[in-house]
């Protein structure tokens, strides 16, 4: 059974770096067909995809985050990263991490995901 984990801090200062991790067990982020992907819900609204890194180590990004969002990855220890930089009160949300195998349409399936961590920004 695939399980995902999100680790790191849940307070971080205004203008700085967030950077939460996702720990992949029981199955390996190198499997085929595989976007491993952040997901994030503010207070009171839906579900943002972020970005993702690929099996093949590619990775996407939202266009409105992409100059503040790098994904990368550790493949001997499945873990995968997210890092936003200068961030804002905007910020503070539920970040998820998420695999995704495919398409249907114009929507991600995803498969398995992190049961999420909350993020505030502080001033």
């Amino acid at each position: 059974q695939v399980q995902l984990q999100e680790s790191g801090p849940g307070l971080v200062k205004l203008s700085q770096t967030l950077s939460l991790t996702c720990t992949v067990s029981g199955g390996s982020i190198l499997r085929n067909a595989s976007y491993w992907t952040w997901i994030r819900q503010p207070p009171g609204k839906g579900l943002e995809w972020m970005g993702a890194i690929a099996d093949s180590g590619s990775t996407y990004y939202s266009p409105s985050l992409k100059s503040r969002t790098s994904i990368s990855r550790d493949t001997a220890n499945d873990q995968f990263t997210l890092q936003l930089s200068s961030v804002t009160p905007e910020d503070a949300a539920v970040y998820f991490c998420a695999r995704a195998y495919g398409y249907s349409g114009s929507y991600l399936l995803f498969d398995y995901w992190g049961q999420g961590t909350q993020v505030t920004v502080s001033s």
